[in-house]
């Protein structure tokens, strides 16, 4: 296909621009009055007409006017559209939300809540797989016989439990001075990297220290077994989904639903907006295929320790504000960023 002409480009934005805006068809009419083309309003059809030849828009009725196409929103996010400057009340209100968060906060899910409610929209936040996010604490606690709970807080706030099997009793004592060990070398390591530092040390000669190390050994291998698992997907705001004329049906909100109850398939869509520092807009056929259900996502990642750590985003129709979106999710996952980043740092005890 021919790429199109400065014209056609020009009514195009126009329509994508004004269907985001009302939802409703796009006629030449409004077009002329509202945009201030210097065409009439045949030579307007003519264009209208030439790209929905080209699969850009659609004529629901023949007495109405155009709606974009999923063809021409993509265009439009590619290449078109004039990303806005975030509104300072918004960007002041990341800002101060992330900043005022509790030491123990969970940072994904803040930011999560906080962007639906700016967005008025679903948000989604991937986590970083629990074997490549930093520790802060790490813990057993026994439960009953060759059961024992392992505790694992990590730098960006989120907790996880996970119970592992153990072979003997292990005393009270014995956890006492493993906790204490496990204290000066596990923040700032993964699961498998205290692993591996635990196993390093374990040639210390004196006999009753190997043993404290290789009994840390032991528990901490298996707590870091189930952290290659998929990483896990929140989604804050899902109920906003009602609100939307797109998904009005009862069938048409069952299948959105049960889709995004399919975390998994949610994880392979936003992996692929943590490769890349740009913000991240999958629409249409990509994410009915992905995710099993043509919604919109916009998503940007955010930094762990200067690594990428996970993805937050939006969810939503089609028909997206995309100009406001786009600087919304990439100031929410940068403010995230330093969220995590100052979690880290030691806290002035004389600061309240």
């Amino acid at each position: 296909m021919n790429p199109l002409g400065k014209r056609a480009r020009s009514v195009l934005y126009a329509v994508v621009t004004e269907f985001i805006a009302s939802g409703e068809p796009v006629g030449s009419r409004l077009l002329s009055k509202k945009y201030g083309f210097d065409l009439s309003a045949a030579t307007i059809r003519n264009v209208l007409a030439d790209l929905e030849d080209a699969g850009f828009l659609a004529q629901p009725h023949t007495s109405a006017g155009r709606v974009p196409t999923e063809l021409a929103f993509r265009l439009f996010v590619d290449a078109l559209m004039q990303v806005q400057k975030l509104p300072e009340d918004d960007a002041g209100r990341i800002s101060e939300w992330l900043e005022d968060l509790r030491p123990d906060a969970d940072i994904p899910r803040e930011t999560g809540k906080l962007l639906s409610d700016l967005s008025g929209a679903p948000a989604v936040i991937l986590r970083a797989r629990a074997e490549t996010r930093t520790l802060l604490k790490l813990r057993f606690i026994s439960t009953r016989p060759g059961e024992m709970l392992a505790v694992a807080v990590f730098l960006d706030g989120t907790v996880e439990n996970r119970f592992i099997r153990v072979e003997s009793a292990i005393s009270e004592a014995d956890l006492d001075r493993l906790h204490g060990m496990l204290e000066a070398v596990v923040e700032g390591r993964t699961l498998p990297g205290l692993r591996d530092a635990i196993r390093d040390s374990m040639s210390e000669q004196h006999a009753e220290l190997r043993a404290l190390n290789e009994l840390g050994f032991a528990l901490v291998r298996s707590a870091s077994e189930g952290a290659a698992r998929a990483a896990d997907v929140v989604i804050e705001g899902q109920t906003l989904l009602l609100d939307r004329p797109e998904f009005g049906s009862v069938e048409r909100m069952r299948e959105l639903l049960r889709a995004l109850d399919d975390r998994g398939r949610l994880v392979g869509l936003l992996d692929r907006a943590v490769t890349t520092d740009r913000v991240q807009v999958f629409l249409g056929e990509e994410t009915g295929e992905a995710v099993g259900y043509p919604v919109s996502i916009v998503a940007a990642r955010y930094q762990e320790r200067g690594e990428p750590g996970g993805a937050v985003g939006v969810i939503g129709p089609t028909r997206m504000d995309y100009p406001l979106v786009v600087p919304l999710v990439a100031a929410a996952a940068e403010a995230m960023s330093a969220a995590i980043a100052r979690s880290h740092e030691p806290r002035d005890p004389n600061k309240t």
